[in-house]
């Protein structure tokens, strides 16, 4: 029996991918590892160096709110400027928190203002009616008419999680989501949405995003392991970058990266197929004490 030859084309695209892929949770969709975060995208410079790098890094992580809905345009802008197909990005955003009409307007420094303003009445919290109109506002930034993976950014104390939950069913329902996550929460408060969603027969999150690596477990970091961090990186010859994403890799399923450069990006996908050994990870781990947590915002 003879072997197929591997068309050119595919050839190249294996040549052209520098980064895994896996599929999120227990769900099918598949994203790259790392997902970048684009958090920082606040001007159209962001795009270039970030977007237009055909490496496979196909998983973008933004935010309603990030830079006032500035990072959800750029996005926008590079999937038409750049002629990227939708169907071969997966594009990660969040609802909960409002977006200021000027950029001077920002929720964080006038959140009480914010909640008395005509102008920002059911714009933001989890009600069923802010969610569906920060999702509209999200698809017309986006320039898209779906959203691969949407995040309630934070828990919504103030709304039923039933009004939530039944919210976010019916835009998977309706084809404008395909699937839906959760950030920044309590483990009791997620348990708790899981399992309404589960009894009601309702669309059940497939994520959790957290602030989560090496250095920052339980919101405490702990400037000793940095220099064992960068000793293991001399004896294999990493960056510093490369030992963290290693320990990373193996306890989630893609790590969010944020990067300010275009070598920092590099940095982060030349870490593919990266390991260490137990004796490494426990070396690494072992001067980790749990600390009480403070909260989330």
């Amino acid at each position: 029996m003879t072997s197929l030859q591997l068309p050119g084309r595919l050839q190249q695209s294996l040549e052209d991918t520098k980064v895994e892929y896996r599929q999120l949770g227990k769900s099918g969709l598949r994203v790259s590892v790392p997902i970048l975060g684009c958090m920082g995208f606040g001007d159209s410079q962001a795009i270039p160096w970030a977007l237009d790098e055909d490496k496979g890094l196909n998983t973008w992580d933004t935010a309603n709110s990030y830079s006032n809905g500035a990072s959800e345009r750029i996005i926008g802008k590079a999937l038409k400027q750049f002629g990227i197909p939708r169907e071969k990005v997966v594009i990660l955003t969040k609802c909960n928190f409002a977006v200021g009409e000027t950029p001077e307007e920002q929720q964080f420094a006038f959140y009480s203002e914010f909640d008395r303003s005509k102008d920002y009445q059911n714009q933001f919290g989890l009600s069923r009616i802010a969610i569906f109109n920060q999702v509209e506002a999200s698809l017309k930034r986006l320039g898209t008419t779906y959203i691969d993976l949407l995040q309630i950014h934070r828990y919504d104390s103030s709304v039923p999680i039933e009004e939530t939950l039944k919210a976010l069913h019916d835009l998977v329902q309706s084809g404008k989501v395909r699937y839906i996550g959760a950030s920044s929460m309590w483990a009791t408060q997620f348990a708790r949405l899981q399992f309404c969603a589960e009894q009601n027969g309702w669309t059940k999150f497939v994520s959790m995003q957290d602030q989560y690596n090496l250095l920052y477990r339980e919101e405490e970091l702990d400037i000793k392991i940095i220099g064992r961090v960068e000793e293991l990186a001399k004896k294999h010859e990493w960056p510093m970058a490369h030992i963290a994403l290693a320990w990373i890799n193996k306890r989630v399923t893609s790590p969010i990266i944020g990067c300010s450069s275009l070598r920092r990006l590099d940095e982060a996908i030349g870490s593919n197929g990266k390991r260490l050994d137990s004796d490494e990870e426990q070396y690494l781990e072992e001067l980790y004490q749990p600390r009480p947590i403070w909260g989330h915002i």
